[in-house]
């Protein structure tokens, strides 16, 4: 199927699930939530904002209709393990999201089969400052961005709003006006909702819990030690990071647990607001309804407490 194909079809999959939504019980009432999904949210398709080894890195804009209020971001990064997914699926993802008032930026990367790491960092940092530029267009409330993902996802999530600017991984965003002493302004974020993401790539490409997604992005580069250590999360923890939630399976065999613990520790120890919801005996995602739910309103509260909600 091509990528047309697949757009097309989520786009429709997501115009089935508000519907869905809407008459998911016999209760009058429950129309309202659809039909106000509906009528105050506008859909912006594979807008470009980053263009980079012959590929166009495109996102989509979920949010008000022009001329609403600015509202909170879910700027969400898929997974895939950086060399497979499609933002294109993820549309029914973000109902929930949208219930809740947000708008969501739904980022599209370059995958490890069009440029090896850390090309999928690169983009996702650019994605942030491309939400910080055109905010005012798509209204969209910067004080208020949460960068989320699952998997791969959510180790880009976590780069995103962890790395500082000048960890060298900004260069290729494109800027109306270049700095002239070259350095980028920094981009905070309200938050983090780190899906199962991987926090130590090393560990991943060579180490202990090695897997062939993770090979396969880092490629044959010879100084995949140091791009792994660039690009992994647990090598910029301190104590001034955004507010971390994550959510992991404890049986989960791609990205081991351990991930989630040892970021956990050390968010701790350096007094970072944080918190880890553990699914009890969950995979890697495949969660059930009953514990998807009970993620959302764990997430909710997190959200409601950083006053991004």
């Amino acid at each position: 199927m091509s990528q047309r194909s697949i757009r097309v079809c989520s786009q429709r999959l997501f115009a089935s699930a508000l519907l869905l939504l809407s008459v998911s019980t016999y209760a009058e009432e429950s129309f309202d939530i659809g039909l106000a999904i509906q009528q105050n949210n506008r859909l912006v398709p594979d807008i470009t904002y980053l263009t980079a080894d012959n590929h166009e890195s495109k996102l989509d804009v979920i949010g008000p209709r022009p001329g609403g209020a600015a509202r909170p971001v879910l700027l969400y990064i898929h997974g895939g393990g950086w060399v497979g997914g499609s933002k294109d699926r993820m549309y029914l993802h973000f109902i929930p999201y949208l219930q809740m008032g947000m708008a969501v930026v739904n980022v599209g990367y370059r995958l490890g089969n069009v440029a090896l790491a850390p090309a999928a960092v690169e983009d996702a940092r650019c994605a942030l400052r491309w939400v910080y530029t055109n905010a005012e267009a798509y209204g969209l409330d910067t004080s208020k961005i949460v960068v989320s993902g699952h998997s791969a996802g959510g180790h880009l999530s976590l780069t995103t709003g962890m790395l500082p600017a000048d960890a060298g991984l900004d260069g290729r965003c494109p800027v109306r006006v270049p700095p002239a002493d070259g350095a980028f302004p920094e981009m905070p974020v309200a938050a983090i909702v780190n899906w199962f993401g991987i926090t130590d790539v090393g560990d991943l490409v060579r180490g202990p819990n090695a897997k062939t997604y993770a090979m396969a992005w880092m490629g044959a580069q010879t100084n995949w030690q140091e791009i792994s250590d660039r690009v992994s999360p647990i090598n910029y923890v301190h104590k001034d990071l955004p507010p971390i939630l994550t959510i992991h399976g404890d049986a989960d065999p791609i990205v081991p647990y351990a991930h989630a613990t040892n970021l956990h520790k050390a968010l701790k120890k350096k007094g970072v607001v944080e918190s880890l919801h553990t699914i009890p005996g969950g995979g890697h995602g495949g969660f059930s309804l009953e514990q998807n739910i009970g993620t959302m309103n764990v997430i909710r509260e997190f959200l409601t407490g950083q006053n991004v909600l």
